[in-house]
């Protein structure tokens, strides 16, 4: 097995790739904003637009659910139609959705638009990658710089969603965190028609064009859908009652059907011969823990800080600001170490330091001192941003490249998936009356995130070490077959 030399000089960015990295940025840092930017705005949305805390969850989750469902179509009409246009038409919806967000009426008016919202960006994320995969297909090295790079401006933008919405809502009000997106969506656009050549429309399957598998993707969200409903129900609802028993037995019985049309379907969604190679199967797991900790404790923090500290949208929103320069850091370093050692090390480096955080938020109260929550708040965002960018590596360099596009939508699904679940089972915890049970709620949450990103450090270790080695021999391989 060819090892990767450390010792090595990274690879250097061309300009060509360097504007690809630039412009598909542009789309991961709107996506990712939106995920937690809302979070810092639900009070205040809450409170104008008379919504209970279920009807809150489903502000956050029209948008996760609908993009996690829809990823699979978007990396699908990438494939047969060309990322690059997917990835334009998705950021025009986007900005179209923002704008509908940002002018809602009502509580169940901006549902919908989140949804759209999702929908955009299910077919803007996994095109993103995909150009930028295909940006630096020659050189596995440098792809794995431009992921860590690709990744850490949607980790900053997630990181710093609480802040700017926090200092949008204290100046214009928390319709102006959706209005922002506009001109940013504006700007990619424009950059997706200038800095992207046309060829990289040319998918893999462009003379053999690949079904949609209409059915599959039909039981997947009737199954995704039914379970989130469920765990947002839940505490309202009861266990006992008919519609959550009805919504938990429809979601394991689509899961079973999914996978069955999946085996028997010419052009399926998701090629079951992925979930065979063990490195591409343990990362979308480790996405899928690592996100549901993420998303669902952000979410409970947001309450927490709000409603058991008593803090200003803008208060809370610089609270989570050591979040930014923590994932900054890592994201970064995270290329670099990826593109010398392989995936596998810093995944499990920073599953463990991830953990570590998210079990010090147990002992925080309403009443302790913002220092004391420094640790976690500069440890989680340690952790995840050196594991992730790894994470997406590993699946990059464990499919062929023709599968590029299809795998990081199935990954981004998982992790949408993850996300919310982890926004309805943790907001389950915290929405009970009065401030003691969203500070309860918060600290059963921080141990469940801890026991999650354990069990993805026991899923890292399942990743080849080599990953960038063994693609790259493969790569020869086919070079030396094709001179033959």
């Amino acid at each position: 097995m060819v090892r990767m030399n450390p010792t090595t000089p990274p690879p250097a960015f061309t300009p060509a790739v360097a504007r690809v990295l630039a412009t598909v940025s542009v789309a991961f840092v709107v996506t990712q904003l939106d995920v937690t930017i809302v979070n810092i705005a639900l009070p205040n949305i809450g409170s104008q637009l008379h919504a209970p805390v279920s009807v809150l969850q489903w502000i956050v989750d029209a948008y996760t659910l609908a993009f996690a469902v829809l990823m699979l179509s978007g990396g699908v009409l990438g494939d047969r139609f060309g990322a690059r246009r997917l990835f334009a038409a998705g950021l025009v919806l986007f900005g179209v959705a923002s704008l509908a967000c940002g002018l809602a009426p009502n509580a169940e008016a901006l549902v919908a638009a989140r949804a759209v919202q999702g929908i955009s960006a299910a077919a803007m994320l996994p095109n993103s990658l995909a150009l930028l995969n295909r940006a630096c297909s020659h050189d596995p090295r440098l792809r794995a710089r431009a992921v860590g790079l690709w990744t850490a401006s949607g980790a900053i933008a997630i990181a710093a969603g609480p802040v700017l919405g926090g200092v949008l809502i204290a100046a214009w009000g928390w319709r102006s965190i959706f209005l922002v997106n506009v001109p940013i969506c504006l700007a990619g656009f424009i950059a997706s028609l200038a800095w992207i050549e046309r060829r990289d429309d040319d998918g893999a399957h462009a003379q053999h064009p690949v079904g949609i598998d209409l059915p599959g993707q039909f039981i997947a969200i009737v199954a995704l859908t039914a379970f989130t409903g469920a765990v947002i129900e839940l505490r309202p609802l009861g266990l006992a009652h008919p519609l959550i028993i009805g919504a938990f037995v429809a979601s394991v019985l689509g899961a079973f059907a999914f996978f069955a049309v999946e085996s028997k379907s010419r052009a399926p969604m998701v090629p079951l011969t992925l979930l065979k190679d063990r490195t591409f199967s343990a990362a979308v797991l480790f996405g899928v823990c690592v996100n549901m900790a993420y998303y669902g404790t952000v979410f409970v923090l947001s309450l927490f800080l709000q409603r058991a500290r008593g803090e200003t949208p803008l208060q809370a929103g610089l609270t989570f600001l050591p979040l930014t320069g923590g994932f900054l850091v890592s994201n970064v370093v995270s290329g670099w170490v990826v593109s010398r050692y392989g995936p596998r090390r810093p995944m499990m480096i920073g599953a463990v330091i991830g953990a570590i955080g998210y079990a010090l938020l147990p002992w925080v109260h309403a009443d302790t001192p913002i220092v004391a929550m420094l640790g976690p708040f500069l440890l989680i965002p340690a952790g995840m941003g050196l594991a992730v960018p790894a994470m997406t590596t590993a699946v990059l360099a464990s499919v062929e490249h023709k599968r590029a596009g299809t795998a990081s939508a199935l990954l981004n699904t998982a992790r949408q998936a993850g996300g919310a679940v982890g926004v309805a089972a943790f907001g389950a915890l915290a929405s009970g009356a009065g401030a003691a049970a969203v500070v309860s709620g918060m600290q059963i949450s921080a141990g469940i995130a801890a026991a999650l990103l354990v069990a993805g450090l026991l899923l890292a270790s399942l990743v080849h070490p080599d990953a960038h080695a063994r693609e790259s021999v493969g790569k020869e391989t086919e070079r030396s077959g094709a001179g033959r």
